[in-house]
């Protein structure tokens, strides 16, 4: 079944005189980039944090926000003045080394998290919370994911249908179109030579000739792929796969517009280039 890499999930809980909200938003990536925003003092839960992430998530852009209200009682931070004073006189030193005339370094160092340090130790259970509710909102995620690829198989499956109609359409512009084109050589060539014709040498330079506007080779392939791509459509984490065949897909339907010669399959190559754009769009957010 296809994933979409798009998803939302989120959960909360309650743990003593704190109130936990983790969220969670991925977006399309070739890799998985996971981005961890989170008050400094669950710094320990942050490896089993990614862990999870990328056991239920795979690939994706995904951001990860846990937020904590506390009460009476909660962590509460301090300022390493030492360390503040330190880069104050950094920042100072080198604005004046630079000839910087700004000199509001507050709200710089305000963003310094390491400035900061809390006077809580977090309990090992609370971190295990911490996890349990982050593998929670990712389930959600997943499952935002699965339900937003049906959507984007149903789609993606509208456009194979449309090329895979074209095909059958230029079958039936196909069985014509050798006949015709023999008979107009030959009307061409008795117009334009005089005397008497090897009949045999020149039903060989025809073959030849016809050979080269042959495209039932691609047709056939051309089928194959469509099929192929069709039964991946229920494979897990297919996205790279139908991305591959997709390109094999665009080579065969290139070949035969290049070889009917024929204004009419042309215009059936160009729809099914369109609607192969349109697949390839979609599975840029599929899994």
């Amino acid at each position: 079944m296809l994933q979409s890499m798009t998803g939302y999930g989120s959960a909360s809980t309650r743990l003593e005189e704190k109130k936990i909200d983790i969220e969670i938003r991925s977006l399309n990536s070739k890799q998985q980039d996971i981005n961890l925003r989170m008050p400094f003092f669950y710094t320990k839960a942050e490896p089993s944090i990614r862990s999870v992430i990328a056991e239920l998530l795979d690939r994706g852009k995904i951001d990860i926000s846990i937020n904590v209200s506390t009460g009476k009682g909660g962590a509460v931070a301090s300022l390493n003045k030492d360390l503040a004073r330190h880069y104050y006189n950094e920042m100072k030193s080198f604005a004046k080394e630079i000839n910087e005339k700004d000199t509001k370094y507050m709200p710089l160092l305000a963003r310094i998290p390491d400035l900061f340090k809390t006077e809580e130790t977090v309990k090992e259970s609370e971190v295990e919370a911490i996890v349990a509710l982050v593998k929670k909102a990712a389930q959600s995620v997943a499952k935002f994911r699965q339900a937003e690829g049906k959507e984007l198989s149903k789609d993606i499956v509208s456009h194979l249908s449309i090329i895979e109609k074209r095909v059958a359409d230029i079958e039936k512009l196909d069985k014509d179109r050798i006949p015709k084109l023999k008979e107009k050589l030959n009307a061409k060539i008795s117009e334009g030579i005089s005397g008497k014709i090897d009949m045999n040498r020149f039903e060989q330079e025809l073959i030849y000739y016809i050979e080269k506007f042959d495209i039932n080779e691609e047709k056939a392939r051309l089928k194959t792929h469509c099929a192929y791509f069709r039964k991946n459509l229920n494979e897990d984490k297919a996205g790279r796969k139908l991305g591959f065949i997709t390109q094999e897909i665009g080579r065969e339907i290139n070949t035969i517009g290049s070889k009917a010669n024929d204004s009419e399959i042309q215009k059936l190559v160009v729809e099914m280039k369109d609607e192969l754009e349109k697949v390839k769009e979609q599975l840029l957010n599929v899994l």
